[in-house]
């Protein structure tokens, strides 16, 4: 290969080089490089789509199966701070030179084939997990599900926590068009989880049509709880008296209720212990889910960038308790429904700082501005709402404005979440 790169950042520039659009759906061009590296996991397969729910859904399950004493491999996307966050073997982060090594293999079995980013480390990582001998695999799908590259695996369970609206340029502008799409997720004669309480027609009848097994929410599982304990109910399964996971957010039950569903469904293959639920939902991560700082004035972290996911983060807000003011840093990108998002979550916020973000995707802060202003929404006594180059400044002006018992959200993009973080983690580092 020319210009062979050299670290994984020079290969991750060169990998977003090789096809003019950066999301071209369809697995035309990745099926025949995945059939010659001769793709075998050889392990228990689960694949989770959905709208909202995907990443919390995976990161349950994954802490499950591990305190559980297996061997587990965790795709997610996009990532917050290192692209090595989205493969995870064994709970840690694979390395550099193994995603090196596995680029090498990928760059040489697609010949001209002009992979996009997604799909080229989709193969990478998929090869990853493949040499590392695991016990089950957990492969989160990056958009949609029909013509994703998480779907060239045959999946031993599929999961699909929400169905609603978001990408409608890529997946259509309705829900049923929507859930038609992530229902390829599911294969003839293997469980097929849907978390959705109000699942659309189209993905109950590509169950069907398909042959799936499948299990509906409040049909096949369900869960309750009060304030101290929850509980989980199945076909022919229930654990009882659970503490509620550590994922913060009103809808994780409907997150761990999947999770607990998918492993009742594979209990013959994957069995998992009372004890191992319990230190699985206890010791569970993942930063910006409702991610709430240390330190006062409080500061939440969200990836909502979507009006479904604004209006949970919504309700998560008004569970809180009260705080004199909210101060809300968002950034997020243009494709994006920006009325719908703010409409959802508008009410809650008292002032507003609105940030722009890299990348030509991104809607610039006067975007965010004029968006506002078709809500009536506008400075003016009582009400700040301010321009600022980038999410970690607008942070910076929020702590010194609000009151030590405000509260500050920082949501919209995956983007705006990571940049707090990082700057965090600058502070944090020791200087050498």
């Amino acid at each position: 290969m020319p210009d062979d790169p050299v670290g994984l950042d020079a290969w991750l520039n060169r990998i977003e080089s090789l096809h003019p659009i950066k999301i071209d759906l369809g697995l035309e061009r990745v099926r025949p490089v995945a059939d010659r590296l001769q793709l075998d996991l050889a392990a228990v397969v689960i694949t989770v789509g959905g709208t909202n729910g995907k990443g919390s859904t995976c990161a349950i399950l994954e802490s499950v199966l591990h305190a559980a004493g297996y061997r587990v491999g965790l795709y997610t996307s996009p990532h917050l701070l290192r692209f090595n966050e989205r493969a995870r073997i064994g709970g840690v982060a694979v390395s550099d030179d193994e995603l090196i090594d596995a680029f090498h293999q990928v760059e040489a079995a697609r010949a001209e084939v002009a992979l996009t980013y997604f799909e080229f480390t989709t193969l990478a990582i998929l090869l990853c997990f493949a040499r590392a001998r695991l016990d089950a695999v957990i492969l989160e799908v990056g958009l949609g599900g029909r013509l994703d590259a998480v779907n060239l695996i045959d999946a031993d369970c599929s999961i699909i926590t929400s169905v609603d609206i978001d990408h409608v340029e890529y997946l259509g502008p309705t829900r049923e068009s929507i859930g038609y799409e992530k229902a390829h997720i599911f294969r003839a004669g293997r469980p097929a989880i849907c978390a959705d309480p109000v699942p659309p027609e189209s993905l109950v009848e590509h169950a069907h049509k398909v042959g799936a097994d499948l299990w509906l929410f409040g049909r096949d599982f369900n869960y309750a709880g009060d304030r101290q304990q929850w509980s989980y109910g199945g076909r022919a399964q229930r654990r009882n008296s659970m503490a509620y996971p550590a994922l913060r957010g009103a809808n994780q039950l409907l997150n761990a209720s999947a999770a607990l569903a998918a492993l009742e469904a594979l209990r013959d293959r994957l069995p998992v212990t009372q004890q191992a639920v319990r230190q699985g939902l206890a010791w569970v991560e993942l930063p910006g889910r409702f991610q709430v700082l240390p330190g006062r004035p409080t500061v939440v972290l969200d990836v909502a960038h979507n009006p479904h996911a604004a209006a949970h983060l919504a309700s998560n807000l008004d569970n809180m308790g009260f705080f004199p003011e909210t101060w809300a840093i968002f950034g997020v990108m243009r494709d994006k429904d920006l009325d719908g998002i703010i409409k959802s979550i508008g009410s809650r916020i008292d002032h507003w700082l609105l940030v722009g973000l890299p990348g030509p995707r991104a809607a610039t802060a006067p975007d965010l501005l004029e968006a506002l202003g078709r809500h009536g929404i506008s400075p003016g006594p009582g009400r700040r709402v301010e321009l600022h180059p980038s999410p970690r400044v607008a942070l910076d002006c929020a702590r010194s404005l609000a009151g030590e018992n405000d509260r500050i959200i920082a949501f919209g993009s995956f983007l705006t979440v990571a940049d707090i973080l990082e700057a965090r983690a600058e502070v944090r580092a020791p200087s050498s």
